[in-house]
């Protein structure tokens, strides 16, 4: 007598959320494990904030300006400070470093660039003597035209796509 497969819910469920997280970092080629490895570290930096990422939540939280931000979102590989999906800005805060510190954020932000999101860096004393500046330059970036990037599922070809709404829009 052969012995009867038995079905877990708890092994579905991982493989639905491992399917997810692979869908999800996919474009950015990172694994599953780290895709979760940064969603708990960004989870840890939101409730541990420095003191200049406090006062810089406290003006850009309840769309104050006129734009919704997110604090710590795993963007590809990195966790970045503050961003508005909406508008493809990220604001990044931090003291100027060293040189390691720097060639990590010079490599995260062209990461970024290569995407079609905008950075702004802004070092903590910027951002704690002269808040009411930096808020300003942050409302300034988001109030700019940009070109939104395509999205990977649409590669083709502008033409071909314009003939294929076109045809759709006849049938019906």
């Amino acid at each position: 007598m052969t012995a009867r497969k038995k079905l877990s819910l708890g092994n579905v469920a991982t493989r639905s959320e491992e399917r997810e997280a692979a869908d999800a970092t996919k474009a950015w080629n990172i694994s599953p494990a780290r895709a979760a490895q940064l969603k708990q570290d960004a989870r840890d930096m939101r409730r541990n904030p420095t003191e200049a990422q406090k006062v810089l939540w406290q003006r850009l939280s309840d769309k104050q300006i006129g734009y919704t931000f997110n604090r710590e979102v795993v963007m590809g590989s990195a966790i970045v400070d503050f961003a508005c999906k909406t508008r493809w800005l990220v604001v990044e805060t931090g003291g100027k470093g060293d040189a390691s510190q720097a060639a990590i954020a010079a490599l995260s932000d062209r990461k970024l660039t290569d995407v079609g999101v905008r950075v702004m860096r802004f070092s903590d004393d910027e951002i704690l003597t002269d808040t009411d500046r930096v808020v300003g330059a942050i409302k300034a970036e988001l109030e700019k035209p940009f070109e939104r990037p395509q999205l990977a599922g649409s590669a083709k070809p502008k033409p071909e796509r314009e003939r294929e709404q076109r045809f759709h829009r006849s049938r019906y």
